[in-house]
C-alpha cells in the first residue's frame, strides 16, 4: 500500500538528480544555450581546479566548526541557567528560542543594518559612547561576521533540545550528590553532562546537515566576499550558476558539494556522536 508514495518520493528524488548528472556531463552555458556538446569530467576538472573550491571547502569547514562549538558550549550553559527556578522563566525560554523562528534573510539584514553598521549600527554607538573607532565588520572580519550571525540563529535551537532534555534529569539523584557534598562544578561534569550526551549529538547531527548549505546569510551581507573570504560551496555554486551562467560546472560542483558533504557528515556524526553517547 505504501508503493504509490514510494514511487513518487523515487521520482521526486532520480529525476532532479539525474537531470544534474547530465548537465555536469555537458557543456552548458545559458549564455550559449545551443553548444551544449558532451565534455565527460570536464566540468569537474575545471571545478575542482578553480580557485575559489580550496576557498570555498576551508570556509565550509571552518563555519561549520566555528557554529557547532558556539552553539553547544553556550546552548549547554545557557541551558543548565534557565533550568533553574526564578521569576519570569517562562518568558526568558521563550525570548531565547524566538530568534531561531526567524527567517536567516531577515536576521542577516538585521545585523547588517541595525547592529553592525559602522555608521548607525548599535555596535557603533556603542563603541563611539566609549571613545573607540567602530568597527567595520563585513569589510575586516567578514567571516567572524558571518560565524555571529549563524551562530546567533542556531544557537536557539540547542537551547530547545539542551533544556527539553534538562527537563528529564532525576532530580533524586542530584539531591543524593549534594548530600554527598558533591559541588555545583561535580554536579555539572558527573550528572548534567552527561545526561546530555544524545541530545548534544542530536545537535550535532541536525546542524551539520544544515550548517553545511548555508547561503541566505552570506548572499544577504557579504555576497562571499572580499574575494573569497566568505565564499563557502553553496555560494561557489550558485556563483557558478547564476553569476556565470556556466550551469555544467555548477550541476558538477553541485556533485562534487554532496558527496563531500555526505562524507563530512558521516564521520563528523559518527565520531562525535559515538564518543559522547558512549558516556551515556
Amino acid at each position: 500500500m505504501v508503493s504509490p508514495s514510494v514511487l513518487l518520493l523515487l521520482v521526486w528524488m532520480v529525476v532532479p538528480l539525474s537531470m544534474t548528472i547530465y548537465f555536469s556531463l555537458i557543456r552548458y552555458n545559458l549564455l550559449y544555450p545551443d553548444d551544449n556538446e558532451f565534455v565527460g569530467l570536464e566540468n569537474y576538472e575545471f571545478f575542482l581546479t578553480d580557485e575559489g573550491f580550496g576557498a570555498g571547502m576551508s570556509n565550509t569547514l571552518l563555519l561549520v566548526g566555528a557554529v557547532l562549538l558556539i552553539t553547544i558550549v553556550l546552548g549547554v550553559l545557557i541551558s543548565v541557567l534557565v533550568n533553574q527556578r526564578f521569576w519570569g522563566q517562562g518568558i526568558v525560554r521563550i525570548l531565547l528560542i524566538s530568534p531561531f523562528f526567524i527567517m536567516p534573510t531577515v536576521s542577516a539584514l538585521i545585523w547588517k543594518n541595525l547592529l553592525l553598521h559602522p555608521v548607525s549600527g548599535v555596535f557603533a554607538a556603542i563603541w563611539t559612547f566609549f571613545g573607540a573607532q567602530p568597527i567595520d565588520w563585513f569589510s575586516e572580519y567578514p567571516m567572524l561576521s558571518i560565524i555571529i550571525i549563524v551562530s546567533w540563529a542556531w544557537l536557539p535551537f540547542a537551547i530547545l533540545l539542551l533544556m527539553t532534555a534538562l527537563q528529564s534529569l532525576d532530580q533524586e539523584q542530584q539531591e543524593a550528590a549534594r548530600l554527598d557534598g558533591a559541588g555545583p562544578w561535580a554536579l555539572f561534569y558527573h550528572l548534567t553532562l552527561p545526561h546530555l550526551a544524545r541530545p548534544i549529538a542530536v545537535v550535532v547531527m541536525i546542524e551539520t546537515i544544515f550548517l553545511l548549505s548555508i547561503f541566505a546569510e552570506i548572499f544577504t551581507t557579504t555576497g562571499g566576499g572580499p574575494g573569497y573570504e566568505t565564499t563557502n560551496l553553496a555560494y561557489l555554486i550558485y556563483s557558478q550558476a547564476l553569476l556565470q551562467f556556466d550551469v555544467g560546472m555548477a550541476s558538477a560542483g553541485g556533485l562534487v558539494a554532496v558527496v563531500l558533504a555526505n562524507v563530512a557528515a558521516f564521520f563528523l556524526v559518527r565520531l562525535v556522536g559515538k564518543s559522547l553517547t558512549d558516556k551515556n
